[in-house]
């Protein structure tokens, strides 16, 4: 059910039927308004709200016991703590001049949300894949949230200072060039272009056969990433049924809760889902039946959501695993206003569908009714279905800065197709002048994650904050 809009993608501000030359012009004309050099402050740190307080406002809607769990992940490096930071950017980026070019905002564009996936006709794809905080808003904030994540993976990973904006520049160079590129397709095209495993191969086809070993062996292993390996993994059978196995804290039975529950909530619940998919998938759900449930630890800065993992069965054996994740408010919303949407579920999932080029065939929503009054909104998707990604912890430079180019270009295509490509274009310009700025934006906001991460630090050897390491 949505709510009166005052957050959506209006056509209104893409000028989408206006001719391209008039829309060009009007980018331009913005930034005479605001010019690029004012991308590359930040708020004072006077002015700055303390990134801990934004980090526990964040607890209130978590499983209290699994929040250590998340500070731990958070504090192991500046890469891990940015990852697990998507709200005290977004109240950073809140206290910068931004522009009013609105595209919808992944939310969370750190390089570890670029992976590969299968799409509906099982080949694999490259793509944005993490929506928790998807909204409408200035195309900036996601560019910057790119930037800055690339600037400071590279100086965790040890970079020197050149390579680091090297790195970084190569990740804005293609997201320049290719919003060029996306401003001249026509909709139709754009709408279907997508970035498959192949042609990621070819982009680092120059680095030689090694490189294309080590990528092709990526994707093999996100290949082999499905329902059928989720079976091998995570259950068992146990007097002679099939269950997921636990593996407290990262898997843990709810027995007790489900007993407790009449089955027809459950049912009921799982009916909520069932309906926001189209019919021929509804059809092809039906075909499996539910057999098991577990909560289930994920990611960094999901820790402490609600997670739950459902193995179900069709009549023939074959499995299929379904994550109910639970979806809260954007950390957006504070700045750039209420979701349209009044189910977070369905903002997730309706914005994950305006950016990627294809998405999960059970990507749907539902709200749970809790006893105590309390409603939990989730999103549902396949727990397993291709998925792959690189770990940029371990690559060096020449691979950090390609796969960086390669999430650029990416990001570029998912602006374009809710966003005006065209009048992002007049704006940025069509010299290395925005890739320059945006560089030092980086190397400015990774000084501030790491001095964050000094003080998360102080404060769990302080006792301040609990958090529990190596999990």
């Amino acid at each position: 059910m949505a709510k009166t809009p005052t957050n959506a993608i209006d056509s209104s501000l893409t000028m989408a039927c206006a001719p391209p030359g008039d829309r060009l012009d009007a980018g331009k004309s913005r930034r005479a308004q605001l010019p690029l050099e004012a991308h590359a402050e930040l708020p004072a740190d006077s002015v700055r709200t303390d990134p801990l307080v934004v980090l526990a406002q964040q607890d209130k809607q978590r499983l209290p016991e699994l929040v250590p769990i998340r500070y731990g992940r958070m504090s192991r490096n500046p890469f891990t703590f940015l990852r697990g930071a998507a709200a005290v950017m977004a109240s950073d980026m809140a206290g910068t001049t931004s522009t009013d070019l609105r595209v919808q905002l992944c939310g969370d564009a750190h390089l570890g949300n670029f992976r590969w996936y299968h799409a509906p006709d099982r080949r694999l794809v490259f793509d944005l894949n993490d929506f928790d905080e998807t909204l409408p808003g200035p195309f900036e904030w996601d560019v910057k949230r790119l930037a800055a994540s690339v600037t400071v993976a590279a100086r965790n990973n040890g970079f020197s200072a050149k390579e680091c904006r090297e790195a970084t520049r190569a990740a804005m160079q293609h997201y320049r060039e290719h919003i060029i590129e996306s401003s001249e397709l026509n909709p139709l095209d754009l709408h279907y272009y997508r970035l498959e495993s192949t042609e990621v191969l070819e982009d680092i086809a120059e680095h030689g056969k090694k490189h294309r070993k080590w990528k092709k062996e990526i994707l093999d292993k996100a290949g082999r990433k499905n329902s059928l390996q989720a079976l091998k993994k995570l259950t068992g059978v146990v007097d002679g049924h099939r269950v997921i196995i636990p593996d407290p804290p990262l898997i843990v039975r709810i027995d007790d809760y489900l007993d407790s529950l009449p089955p027809v909530e459950i049912a009921a619940f799982i009916d909520r889902y069932r309906k926001t998919l189209p019919l021929e998938r509804r059809v092809m759900l039906d075909r499996f039946t539910l057999v098991d449930v577990a909560l289930k630890v994920v990611g960094v800065g999901s820790v402490g959501t609600r997670c739950l993992i459902m193995l179900l069965e069709a009549g023939d054996g074959t499995p299929l695993f379904l994550q109910y994740k639970q979806a809260v408010p954007s950390v957006l919303e504070p700045y750039l206003g209420a979701s349209v949407f009044e189910q977070s579920g369905q903002r997730v999932v309706e914005g994950q569908q305006l950016i990627q080029a294809t998405s999960d065939v059970l990507l749907g929503w539902a709200r749970w009714h809790g006893e105590d009054g309390n409603d939990f909104d989730f999103y549902i998707r396949q727990l397993w279905d291709g998925k792959g990604k690189i770990d940029v912890e371990d690559i060096g430079p020449d691979r950090l800065a390609q796969f960086a180019g390669i999430c650029g270009k990416t990001l570029a295509f998912a602006h374009s197709r809710s966003g005006d490509a065209m009048m992002t274009r007049g704006y940025i310009g069509e010299d290395d002048a925005f890739d320059d700025i945006m560089v030092e934006f980086a190397d400015r906001y990774a000084d501030v994650t790491e001095k964050d991460l000094a003080r998360l630090n102080e404060a769990i050897d302080d006792g301040a904050i609990e958090a529990v390491s190596d999990i």
